[in-house]
């Protein structure tokens, strides 16, 4: 047995006896120096790791543009009293006034910690919490409610709104079939239902939410098995479609400012993200007939609403990028980082392009590296 897996099979036991033995058993980040150049007011940016369903092994990386180091897991050595770390598949991370909020889906929780130390100041339970935004003091989080389970008779799913302040859930608003992500737009919520459970029934709807009453307002059919949403800065909100990866292809949709389908793409976007006039785009798009990923890349121009380029990573390097998965643009740089998962359970990795999408760096991240939150303020004690 090499050192390596020598050393996982330790942190399992670790882990499965709920115990530490000593400070020797919370192994330090690694360090890694990087070339950065100009870096504005962002200070640095929080990675989380998924992690593979069941391992247990979601984790925390920081980027220090100070100092031009990439941190790999450093939550253990911050949080030491925290015996399981942050627990089971990290799914999205937020920054919100001086806080960190970590959603982490099979262990039901969201775990918060202080922006400036990355240490642990609560955690608000949720089961099979998924995606969370913020408004006015309170955070929205979309929960598939049940367990982790394909069942035909898998229960509706709800929104949770959460008081930032007191870190409880105050009320719950009942949306449709395993929700995704939400984004407000003129004083509402929208969430992304995807039905994923009741395959092959998948859910085809965004429901509304009244901020005011915490009620659901109406549902918008769009297509099966939702998931992205994004708002861009004309007041459209671009939906994603996953189709059921076999006849129905993924798609992506546009929601205007009167709750219609305005456009049909006709372009799949396994993830997605806008900067200025700009949607970046990436898809991994799964066939079951053929057994294999389609992998393609695009940017969106969003005042004309047409594919403007189909790559956005132009030196070539998009070739050692194994299965793109995070996806995240600095917005005063214009870097843009993709992850790559690679085999799904081996450590990944962490590409920094120039805007003009020629390769900067890259690093080593935690198991599927996915989610992006940039800081413009320093992690303390580096």
């Amino acid at each position: 047995m090499n050192k390596t897996k020598q050393y996982y099979w330790l942190l399992l036991l670790c882990l499965l006896c709920a115990c530490r033995k000593g400070a020797d058993s919370i192994v330090p980040p690694t360090v890694t120096p990087v070339t950065t150049g100009d870096t504005g007011s962002i200070k640095g940016f929080f990675l989380l790791n998924e992690a593979n369903m069941g391992s247990n092994k979601a984790s925390l990386d920081y980027f220090d543009y100070d100092a031009g180091n990439y941190l790999k897991n450093i939550y253990p050595t911050r949080n030491p009293g925290v015996v399981k770390e942050l627990g089971d598949v990290g799914n999205d991370i937020q920054i919100y006034g001086s806080r960190l909020y970590a959603v982490i889906n099979v262990s039901n929780l969201i775990e918060v910690m202080d922006v400036r130390t990355a240490k642990h100041i609560g955690t608000i339970t949720i089961p099979n919490c998924r995606y969370i935004t913020f408004d006015k003091g309170y955070a929205y989080v979309s929960s598939y409610a049940g367990p982790v389970l394909i069942d035909p008779n898998a229960r509706l799913g709800y929104v949770a709104r959460v008081d930032t302040a007191t870190l409880t859930v105050t009320d719950t608003c009942i949306v449709g079939y395993q929700p995704e992500e939400l984004v407000i737009r003129d004083n509402k919520i929208y969430v992304a239902n995807s039905g994923g459970y009741r395959v092959p029934n998948y859910d085809n709807t965004v429901s509304v939410i009244d901020l005011n009453t915490f009620k659901e307002l109406k549902k918008i059919t769009v297509a099966i098995n939702l998931e992205r949403l994004r708002l861009d800065g004309h007041g459209n909100i671009y939906v994603t479609s996953r189709g059921d990866y076999y006849t129905i292809p993924a798609n992506t949709y546009i929601l205007d400012a009167s709750d219609k389908i305005s456009d049909v793409l006709n372009i799949p976007a396994s993830n997605l993200t806008i900067s200025g006039d700009s949607a970046y785009v990436y898809s991994t798009e799964w066939s079951y007939i053929t057994n294999s990923n389609t992998i393609t890349y695009a940017i969106i121009n969003t005042q004309r609403k047409t594919v403007v380029s189909r790559s956005f990573i132009t030196d070539g390097t998009d070739k050692k990028i194994a299965i793109p998965y995070g996806l995240a643009i600095n917005p005063d740089t214009k870097e843009i980082f993709v992850t790559d998962a690679g085999d799904y359970v081996n450590p990944g990795r962490v590409y920094c392009f120039t805007p003009d999408g020629k390769r900067k760096w890259d690093v080593e991240a935690g198991d599927i590296p996915a989610h992006f939150a940039f800081t413009r303020t320093r992690l303390s004690g580096l």
